[in-house]
């Protein structure tokens, strides 16, 4: 694993609300795909920018989408409403993080309506140095029972994504 000069390495653990964010759009009739609806790969797109700007500040420089382990769509977004991202590490290995992401959508004009919750998203981001080789980042520490759980559901699926991986890869040099 590569050491890059330009991004000093920080031991000490960082909280999970340490590098938490959330970002938000209007959906406008460019994200629309042929039903009137805002197009899922848009969405994925706003997942994917939210979780980088978790990973970055977690791993305190630069870091690459590896893997989407998993993106659920709930409940259709319509143009003109309001898509809110939030996103915050879930688990923290030695290069790698894995990054949970919600999407919630309202209309724009109606602020009774209560935010639904219309995706959920899990991305695994490895942090780089400026080789583009991997580097490492801080411990996580949880605050929460929830964070908590999402550590444990995260380790999950890194175990299965694994384990698949090496399924695989027998299978191919049979």
């Amino acid at each position: 694993m590569g050491e890059d000069a330009t991004v000093p390495f920080v031991t000490e653990a960082r909280t999970t609300s340490y590098s938490r964010v959330s970002l938000g759009i209007i959906a406008s009739s460019t994200e629309s795909n042929l039903l009137g609806n805002v197009h899922g790969g848009d969405i994925m797109k706003l997942a994917d920018s939210t979780a980088g700007a978790v990973a970055y500040r977690h791993s305190g420089g630069p870091a690459v989408t590896a893997a989407m382990d998993e993106m659920t769509f709930l409940e259709p977004v319509h143009v003109g409403d309001i898509i809110k991202t939030y996103a915050q590490v879930n688990w923290a290995g030695t290069s790698s993080m894995e990054i949970g992401v919600r999407v919630e959508a309202q209309p724009w004009g109606d602020a009774a309506d209560a935010p639904l919750h219309v995706a959920s998203a899990y991305f695994v981001f490895v942090a780089i140095d400026e080789d583009g080789r991997s580097r490492r980042v801080p411990p996580l520490q949880t605050e929460t029972e929830s964070d908590v759980r999402r550590q444990r559901e995260a380790e999950i699926r890194r175990a299965h994504r694994l384990a698949r991986k090496a399924e695989i890869d027998q299978g191919r040099s049979e």
